[in-house]
């Protein structure tokens, strides 16, 4: 029997793995066919990122809504329930909108068309509303500029919408604020709270008969809650140490681009010539399960370094790094799905 090798090792989730993500995406990629990580490659980015100044991500932006109420923590809600594929078709422009003179597309246009609709007055907040919104409203909320076309999985996400106001009125008193209460300042409960109550956000493959949770926009939510109120109050979490990173599809391209995610030939093939994967696909969870582990690695390394950054930051920060194209930057994986 062969030995497992260096990177079959490191993958070991810890004995207190309360979100479950780490222990079954260790399972995935202890059998993984498509793709492998790089451990050499882990390092030499850690290494490189602790020769350089960390950036910070200092609450949310100005695209964001924030009032300091229980209305930011319903607003937030609603954007990581409607935060999710914003890619367009080979060759087709993307969804864009305007605002204050910007031209916004993804999760930028988003947030800001939410913000252009509180200060249009409408109460994107109040969860009667979200529970009654019409197609026509959402339309509106989400239009693109001319020439552009619409939201991909529109319909999706008026039902995310929807969802939303009535789970908010049938269980937590129209405020989202009392889910956060009852998570007693636990970013793990919260996001299991968010995947068990709200279906929209139960983001759990199926693996050779197992359930593999990612919980990416439950996890991604809570990391907004805290960002949103700078770690005070409802943003206030004594466990965000142990999120995940939040699986998306644009991760797993700059830990590819960075050498940290290897696909195989077949996989490379249909990502560079932007085949669809379907969801729930083998390749796809490998894809998932391998940005969860490249980015547990880098948190590893840099723990190795002296810098203690969580999951979310590093997460951040490739995140950040992909919305610079760069000559070398491959496509990304294209999966239609309302889970990221």
């Amino acid at each position: 029997m062969s030995q497992p090798s260096q990177e079959q090792q490191a993958i070991q989730p810890p004995a207190d793995d309360r979100l479950g993500v780490l222990t079954a995406t260790a399972y995935v990629m202890q059998q993984a066919q498509y793709l492998t990580l790089d451990m050499q490659a882990t390092q030499v980015l850690a290494e490189r990122w602790a020769n350089e100044p960390w950036p910070e991500q200092a609450g949310l932006d100005a695209l964001h809504f924030s009032d300091g109420t229980e209305r930011t923590v319903n607003w937030v809600l609603l954007l990581d329930a409607l935060n999710f594929c914003f890619w367009g078709e080979p060759g087709q422009p993307r969804w864009q909108i305007e605002w204050h003179d910007q031209l916004l597309d993804g999760y930028y246009a988003l947030a800001a068309a939410l913000s252009r609709t509180i200060e249009a007055g409408r109460p994107l907040w109040d969860a009667g509303y979200l529970a009654n919104m019409t197609e026509e409203e959402l339309a509106d909320i989400l239009r693109p500029v001319s020439g552009c076309p619409e939201i991909p999985l529109f319909a999706a996400r008026l039902a995310n919408a929807r969802e939303v106001g009535r789970v908010l009125l049938e269980r937590y008193e129209g405020q989202f604020t009392r889910a956060v209460e009852s998570a007693q300042q636990s970013a793990v409960s919260l996001a299991l709270l968010l995947a068990r109550e709200f279906s929209s956000f139960h983001d759990v493959a199926e693996w050779h008969g197992q359930p593999v949770p990612f919980l990416k926009r439950a996890q991604i939510c809570v990391a907004d809650l805290n960002a949103a109120f700078q770690g005070q109050h409802w943003g206030a979490f004594t466990d965000l140490d142990q999120l995940t990173a939040f699986a998306d599809y644009k991760l797993p391209q700059l830990l590819r681009r960075y050498g940290v995610l290897v696909y195989s030939g077949e996989l490379a093939a249909q990502v560079d010539q932007m085949q669809p994967i379907a969801p729930g696909s083998e390749q796809e969870i490998e894809i998932r399960a391998a940005t969860i582990w490249g980015v547990e690695w880098l948190r590893r390394a840099l723990a190795e370094r002296g810098i203690v950054r969580p999951a979310s930051a590093i997460d951040y920060r490739l995140w950040a790094d992909s919305q610079t194209a760069t000559p070398d930057m491959r496509p990304y994986h294209r999966t239609r799905t309302i889970y990221y």
